[in-house]
């Protein structure tokens, strides 16, 4: 019964105000920085140094519910959010008009936009992958989404495309990763699965994929509630190493009676190359630093970066040219707050190997006036520069984005009575209807 009642959290909450994380998204020559807080989609210039303003072309509803997933394309020239509002809508980066607007059957919780350009992919909470095609590709009798594959009814948590664009790559909350092979006419399905990387032992939060010119198809790195980073042949499905995080970053692993999400990775973003991975860890004030060799197809610590005292970064972000690691902790419909939505970006500098020898650089956690765009960004992404009781709201933030995400991803266990009641009042809401 103890179980039950720790899942039982969050049950009947309205779905308008669940606490959702903030999240970053970088361009891929960091010529923009977006940020999603609630339903609010930030984005600031960073070649023009100006702020952004969205405008839609596409005819569709603003979004009204929490956005739970941005993103950039490979290229730079796309841009998707979606969320709690069953929207996705796609962005051209080059004028900042949206473009597109599709609407899901359920929530989305992922998304992601193929190499190419030509297609964009999404997950709903059923565990249906959908993709629409851009450009003029569409289905021959209308031009909604279509249905490209599933996974039997459990929560994709991320979505990504391999480095060659050969595979999508699907994570969930039933401990799976799935490799399928991205079909020529994604508008038909995709039929052929490429392997599974099985391993995890709690929910897989998120993934990122990094390549090498002997290896182009790449690797796939994997973050879970299980408190590991693993590396993947992506091909083959192939474990190839684990790191143990919470040793690691100091962050002690979950008694028998407290859940996976008390130390569970959050995010992960990859140098191009694979060279340095970054990783979120809740309950870590920082980040923390990996070193993925891909000649050895190892993964090693190199440093735990300090942001300061309470800042548990809920999303990441990095382009390119890894030049900058971009962080963001905060959330939106936080309650009891006098602004129920808080977000606080930090920027790190200076990741890389020293010229001569095999040891890193210091990283510097700059100052705010010294982060690209200075104050007028922090502005434009926070909702203001200075933010009062920050260390308070932040605590308050971390909190309640833990509470919701462990809702999520972390199925709750019921006695036979209770699925019962459930199902009762499932089919009396029905015959109401």
């Amino acid at each position: 019964m103890e179980e039950e009642t720790l899942m039982d959290v969050g049950v009947g909450i309205n779905k308008e105000t669940e606490v959702a994380p903030a999240l970053i998204s970088v361009h891929p020559l960091e010529k923009s920085v977006a940020v999603a807080i609630g339903s609010q989609l930030r984005v600031y210039d960073l070649q023009g140094d100006c702020c952004i303003n969205l405008v839609d072309d596409s005819g569709g509803n603003q979004h009204t519910g929490s956005i739970r997933e941005i993103c950039y394309g490979a290229k730079g020239s796309l841009f998707a959010s979606a969320g709690d509002d069953k929207l996705v809508k796609i962005w051209s980066t080059d004028s900042w008009h949206c473009i597109r607007t599709v609407c899901s059957e359920k929530r989305v919780t992922a998304v992601a936009i193929s190499h190419d350009g030509f297609f964009v992919t999404f997950a709903d909470k059923f565990g249906v992958v959908w993709v629409v095609g851009l450009d003029g590709i569409c289905n021959e009798t209308n031009n909604k989404p279509a249905s490209l594959f599933g996974h039997y009814c459990s929560i994709i948590t991320s979505l990504e495309f391999s480095p060659d664009g050969r595979f999508i790559i699907s994570a969930d909350r039933d401990f799976k990763i799935r490799v399928t092979v991205f079909p020529e006419k994604p508008l038909s399905g995709a039929h052929e699965i490429q392997s599974f990387c099985l391993g995890h032992t709690e929910f897989v939060s998120c993934v990122a994929v990094v390549a090498s010119p002997e290896v182009p198809e790449g690797f796939l790195l994997s973050g879970s509630g299980d408190c590991t980073v693993r590396l993947w042949d992506i091909t083959s499905g192939a474990l190839l190493d684990t790191c143990d995080v919470s040793a690691q970053a100091g962050v002690r692993e979950p008694s028998e009676k407290e859940d996976a999400f008390s130390s569970a990775v959050t995010d992960i973003c990859a140098y191009p190359n694979g060279s340095i991975v970054a990783v979120a860890v809740q309950g870590l004030q920082g980040v923390l630093l990996l070193s993925c060799d891909l000649f050895a197809r190892t993964l090693s610590v190199i440093k735990v970066v300090s942001v300061g005292e309470t800042f548990i970064p809920t999303s990441l972000g990095l382009n390119s040219s890894a030049e900058h690691l971009w962080m963001i902790t905060g959330a939106s419909n936080l309650p009891a707050l006098d602004d129920p939505s808080f977000a606080r970006v930090r920027v790190v500098s200076g990741i890389h190997k020293e010229s001569k020898g095999s040891t890193w650089s210091d990283p510097i956690v700059l100052e705010d006036s010294k982060i690209p765009g200075g104050e007028k960004l922090l502005e434009k992404l926070q909702g203001s520069v200075s933010i009062a009781k920050e260390e308070q709201t932040l605590a308050a933030a971390a909190e309640a984005v833990k509470m919701a995400m462990r809702n999520l991803l972390i199925k709750r266990e019921y006695s036979s009575e209770k699925r019962e009641l459930r199902k009762k009042s499932r089919n009396d809401k029905k015959l109401k209807q």
